[in-house]
């Protein structure tokens, strides 16, 4: 360690909270009587502390910045005893500049250094980038500082850098643990509890450890770097490039992604060979969504047991993790996401996005994942950006805007990690935009391509729509796809056209809204297409999973992409060409007399929305929706959520506004029919229904899991972990988990222990066999 390095590490934090300067003076009376009567209670009358911290001394452990303290004010902090308040943003800002003018910072100190040779010191002979991270550039084993400029003034820079070791921060204190084995280990302590202590050692490995495996853990009040010997000007040009970090810093330095931390391309295509890791959304590039892991089976399923929880705080969770050799990256609902030690759930790190305020009319606010590659982790946000963050400590790596948020777009689903790049689609169906399908370099953020998922001038495809109604078209593209390695083709769903019920602004099929493309990845060239609706005027979105699959059909080895859509028909295609080459519906409906010789419904006449309402079969939601299916490959058989229902579907004509929603009316559910719900087997050939089991209410997001030890994991909305049989669908065990499901079952093993992993409502709960008695 270099002394620079410590000085950063333990200073930048230790008074973080209050360091941004700006606030405006005039809100400081409102803010002291907002204070007084909201927070006195848990700070004291003076913010000296009581329940609560000191909030004089700046010395937090939550809120870098005044957007950070804003958002606890207004948002609460997830698992502490702050909770969120009913006040306007201004109300909230009036409450910053109060405790702003709590802490004195002294007279303002000009600046004098060199910001580029700051930056040269900074990557280069003051070897502070082996430790610390600047915009995506550096080590992980010191704090991320490429927000430090808003969140310290000068001169609590410079007593950070010349007095390193007045603090530690949280989770980068210097720690020694002599295990049991006699191995030695020392680097910065992340988390400890009663019974496990996370540690990433001077390598910028993880040990994720038991205290039962501990011999001794100790801490040491110095930090993990001597004291510093640098120059008055060093320390000038230093403070000047931290206060300005977007100066560019000296060329060089290739992501390379860490030696015991390599999620690569090849790993991710042969995910089945990982059966104890969960790489990709749906568990694997083919969409299956089934573990291998064969530990829990029909005969020991009863013994389930909870292992341990995590709480994401408020909000409609839809998160399913990602697990790389004894590591979790889990999302929340707001764009906060953590890294979780995957055996014992102790957090290793957290991020927190300061979202604006979405159009949340045009998106259900939720985050559903990431995607891996390399080292690092990918999400989509709520404001239609897309983010890199490193796997090892979360600090943001880059942000690239996909879209304008403002404008009603908004991505709540996993992005896909291939080969260099990044795909992600995004929402666009009920706000008068139009979707598409981007890719971007997974190193830089750069946008690679753009494909448009309602047809532009120029393409044939156009003509399917009348008038300017492709300018409002539509066709979302909001879950994650598929891919083929083996061809080298990516698959995408897409969703309904706008407006969702009124066809009549919109004459014709209305390409590509409610169709699979393939693609290639490497461009975005459309191989071929696949429309499941022409003219969908129900909502019904073909965004269910293209799940690919090897069997034999009609005796003969075929390629398949099979889906269980929206519109309640099950469908197989060949997925070399495209071409259709069976499907049936699996629910009860009412609008289609069935799939002609090329796939496409026979609608039946009176069945599109009207003025004065027509009752069809299934509801908008769908006969299915996002839930996860899941496919057997030892019983060849799939699996799949499924709903009963029905509604009265009208429509009349609106003006599209982007960013307003633009529905064309809707639909009003049957209040007399119970929207039944089941878990049902289909044969993955023939869509001919094997076995069913019913639960209480149908669902458009719990979904299933199939396992190699022949049971089947499957979520219900009422709070329900049920284990069946997988072959005959009789159930073996459940667990009422106190909150609503939306998302599916997962399965993953730390060191030869399997796990099943859950999201209900806003916790993470995992599940496993009891460990041998001793």
């Amino acid at each position: 360690y270099n002394a620079l390095h410590l000085a950063l590490l333990i200073g930048v934090f230790a008074g973080a909270a209050f360091l941004v300067r700006g606030q405006e003076r005039d809100q400081t009376p409102a803010g002291r009587k907002l204070f007084q009567n909201l927070c006195t209670s848990c700070h004291g009358e003076n913010a000296k502390g009581g329940r609560g911290p000191d909030l004089t001394t700046g010395d937090w452990r939550w809120g870098r910045n005044d957007d950070a303290i804003l958002k606890n004010i207004l948002q609460g902090i997830p698992g502490t005893a702050m909770p969120p308040f009913s006040i306007s943003e201004n109300e909230g800002k009036s409450i910053v500049s109060y405790l702003h003018s709590l802490k004195n910072s002294g007279p303002a100190e000009s600046l004098h250094g060199d910001a580029a040779a700051g930056a040269s010191l900074f990557f280069g002979a003051g070897k502070c980038s082996q430790c610390h991270m600047v915009n995506g550039r550096g080590g992980r084993l010191g704090p991320e500082l490429s927000a430090v400029h808003a969140e310290r003034s000068p001169a609590e820079l410079r007593e950070s850098i010349v007095n390193p070791n007045k603090s530690q921060l949280r989770g980068y204190e210097a720690v020694e643990i002599r295990l049991k084995s006699g191995q030695q280990i020392r680097g910065a302590r992340k988390n400890e509890d009663t019974f496990s202590i996370q540690v990433m050692d001077n390598q910028e490995h993880l040990h994720l450890l038991l205290k039962q495996d501990v011999q001794e853990v100790k801490t040491s009040s110095k930090s993990l770097m001597p004291e510093p010997t640098l120059a008055a000007g060093d320390v000038d040009n230093l403070i000047a490039f931290l206060r300005d970090p977007l100066t560019p810093a000296p060329a060089g330095g290739n992501w390379s992604p860490s030696r015991d931390l390599n999620v690569t391309f090849d790993r991710l295509k042969n995910a089945r060979a990982e059966p104890q890791n969960w790489l990709t959304y749906w568990g694997n590039y083919e969409g299956t969504h089934y573990s291998p892991l064969a530990s829990i089976t029909p005969e020991n399923v009863s013994a389930l047991t909870s292992q341990w929880t995590y709480q994401f705080g408020a909000g409609t969770n839809e998160t399913s993790p990602i697990v790389v050799d004894g590591l979790m990256f889990v999302t929340g609902p707001s764009n906060n996401a953590a890294a979780l030690d995957a055996r014992t759930g102790r957090q290793i790190w957290q991020y927190r996005r300061n979202l604006p305020r979405i159009a949340s009319q045009c998106t259900i606010v939720s985050n559903r994942g990431f995607a891996i590659l390399g080292d690092r982790l990918y999400m989509a946000t709520l404001d239609a950006h897309l983010i890199a963050l490193d796997a090892k400590t979360g600090a943001l790596l880059w942000d690239t805007e996909v879209a304008d948020y403002r404008k009603g777009y908004s991505i709540n689903h996993a992005p896909l990690a291939l080969n260099g790049k990044i795909v992600v689609g995004i929402t666009a169906g009920e706000c008068a935009v139009q979707g598409f399908l981007d890719a971007y370099d997974a190193g830089t953020g750069k946008q690679l391509w753009r494909r448009w998922t309602v047809a532009q001038e120029g393409d044939p495809g156009r003509a399917t729509w009348s008038g300017n109604s492709a300018e409002f078209g539509g066709a979302p593209t909001w879950m994650t796809g598929t891919y083929d390695a083996e061809s080298d083709t990516l698959f995408w769903p897409v969703g309904n056209p706008g407006p969702d019920y009124n066809g009549a602004v919109r004459e014709g099929d209305n390409l590509y809204s409610c169709t699979v493309l393939a693609l290639e990845p490497g461009t975005g060239k459309v191989k071929w297409y696949f429309q499941f609706n022409r003219h969908d005027t129900h909502d019904w979105d073909a965004t269910e999973t293209p799940m690919l699959i090897d069997t034999r059909f009609r005796g003969s080895p075929r390629k398949l992409l099979v889906q269980a859509n929206r519109n309640a028909f099950y469908y197989i295609l060949d997925r070399e060409t495209g071409k259709f080459l069976a499907g049936k519906p699996f629910v009860h409906q009412t609008w289609a007399k069935g799939l002609d010789d090329s796939g496409h419904p026979v609608v039946i006449p009176g069945t599109d929305p009207t003025p004065e309402g027509v009752y069809v079969c299934p509801d908008a939601s769908g006969a299915t929706n996002w839930a996860a299916p899941s496919y057997d490959p030892k019983a060849n058989l799939f699996f799949l959520t499924v709903r009963e229902s029905c509604a009265v579907y009208s429509s009349r004509t609106r003006e599209p506004q982007p960013g307003a929603t633009y529905t064309g009316t809707g639909q009003q559910a049957d209040r007399n029919v119970v929207i039944a719900g089941a878990i049902r087997a289909l044969d993955p050939v023939t869509g001919d229904m094997r076995w069913n089991f019913p639960i209480q209410e149908g669902s458009t997001a719990a979904g299933v899991l199939a396992t190699g030890g022949g049971v089947l994991f499957a979520a219900s909305r009422d709070g329900n972990l049920i284990a069946l049989n997988a072959t005959n669908g009789k159930p073996l065990w459940h667990y009422q988990t106190g909150g609503a499901m939306r998302s599916s079952p997962m399965s993953y093993a730390v060191d030869g222990r399997q796990y099943v992993a859950i999201s209900a409502n806003s916790t993470l709960i995992t599940f496993a066999l009891p460990l041998p008695a001793k």
